[in-house]
């Protein structure tokens, strides 16, 4: 990055016009593991898994970060980065990348069909609303119609956050702390090796805010706002900011929903995320009032549409990126892009139609899988901030070498138990 822009002053005005990649990774990472996974957490076991919750946001924030950074210092995306260590690298990347997109955009697609049952007046099977959603938001993307709902997608996501504020306000006010259980109820124990012990820590923390790979999207996301905006380096680490502290608190607030509300209630939790999300609306409902169950459903739907979107375009757009630079092609035409938001609408939904709609097995597995290779890709992004001019230094180096061992231990640790060898 040059001299000139490293050197302006920073201001209110420079910051809020620096927003845009940080709030857009912060509308992908919202999903299941935030609507899902966070208020399951509270619902389950209270408040134990706060620390979780904290540790993972905060492990995972140096590798995130490193995206905006390594961007936001050369000018280049983190796959330029990747390719100029190696094409070992790149092609790694790419590689893992394919196989996130097809699992990522079958659960996100299944996810967001499971709510929408809730808003339709009438039953449709969740797979061929799977295959509407998917094919929708395919055709929204190859329309080049996304920029319309941009502006809308980040209101229904102030909704979602003020209708879930206030409902952890109001249930706090009625019941305080400890929620609807009594007081001499006793919450199980997640710190075990079964699955809903290790197995549900792992996947919470997998999506927890979102898989590390979309680091390379939001780095392009800023390559993207620095052709449009002049962007400095400073105003550029403060949107990643809003937007990764944003989603780190909002999953806080998903777990005290659960807490409050649900935990002790006597009412069993629902693991499969298709038939939690009834409990889930059930929760507002009982809060802010029956009123509201529709206006809910419909939020979360879009919320989750938003997401599938975003999903389906990233991961697409990174493979054709990362494609191009493999061939060492100057551009890429937009077909290729279209192409591959063809591939992966197919690739998901075949692995919707071949498990069998399995909503609650395919989110946890995506979850597990992008947690397993987080070590991976937090790695490949600390290797590219080690030199230039704000290479990492100080407490954020020794944060992110306390994050990667902390993501190895825990991924090492799961392999560990699901291979037997701690029976």
């Amino acid at each position: 990055m040059n001299n000139e822009i490293t050197s302006e002053k920073s201001s209110w005005r420079s910051k809020l016009g620096a927003l845009g990649p940080g709030i857009l990774m912060a509308s992908a990472a919202v999903g299941g593991s935030h609507i899902i996974m966070s208020t399951q957490a509270g619902a389950i076991y209270s408040w134990q898994l706060v620390p979780i919750i904290i540790l993972a946001n905060l492990f995972k924030y140096p590798f995130f970060r490193f995206g905006a950074q390594y961007t936001l210092d050369s000018g280049n995306t983190l796959l330029e980065g990747y390719l100029q260590k190696g094409k070992f690298y790149l092609w790694f990347f790419f590689l893992l990348n394919i196989f996130a997109t097809i699992i990522n955009t079958a659960a996100v697609g299944l996810l967001c069909a499971a709510i929408l049952t809730f808003v339709l007046p009438f039953p449709v099977p969740v797979p061929i609303l799977s295959l509407i959603v998917i094919t929708v938001s395919s055709g929204i993307l190859l329309l080049g119609k996304y920029r319309m709902l941009d502006g809308l997608s980040k209101l229904i996501m102030i909704a979602l956050t003020v209708t879930t504020v206030m409902a952890v306000l109001i249930a706090l006010f009625r019941n305080g702390i400890q929620g609807v259980a009594q007081a001499d109820y006793v919450a199980p124990s997640p710190w075990n090796l079964g699955p809903l012990g290790l197995g549900f820590i792992v996947a919470l923390m997998g999506w927890m805010p979102a898989p590390i790979e979309i680091s390379a999207l939001n780095s392009m996301w800023v390559v993207a706002k620095r052709r449009l905006t002049k962007v400095t380096y400073r105003d550029g680490i403060f949107d990643f900011n809003v937007g990764y502290i944003g989603t780190a608190v909002l999953a806080l607030v998903f777990l005290a929903l659960g807490a409050l509300v649900q935990f002790g209630s006597g009412e069993q939790v629902q693991m499969v995320g298709g038939k939690y999300i009834a409990q889930l609306i059930n929760m507002y409902a009982s809060t802010i009032g029956d009123w509201a169950r529709g206006l809910i459903a419909f939020i979360a739907f879009m919320c989750m549409f938003g997401t599938t979107i975003t999903v389906i375009d990233g991961y697409s757009r990174t493979n054709v990126e990362s494609l191009r630079l493999l061939l060492k092609r100057k551009e890429s035409s937009p077909r290729y892009l279209n192409l591959a938001v063809i591939l992966a609408a197919l690739s998901g939904l075949a692995i919707i139609f071949y498990f069998n709609n399995a909503v609650g097995p395919m989110l946890s597995f995506a979850m597990i899988t992008s947690f397993v290779f987080a070590p991976l890709f937090a790695w490949l992004n600390l290797s590219l901030v080690l030199k230039g001019e704000h290479k990492v230094r100080g407490g954020l180096f020794w944060l992110s070498i306390a994050g990667l061992i902390f993501l190895i231990s825990f991924a090492g640790l799961f392999i560990a138990n699901q291979a037997g060898w701690l029976a």
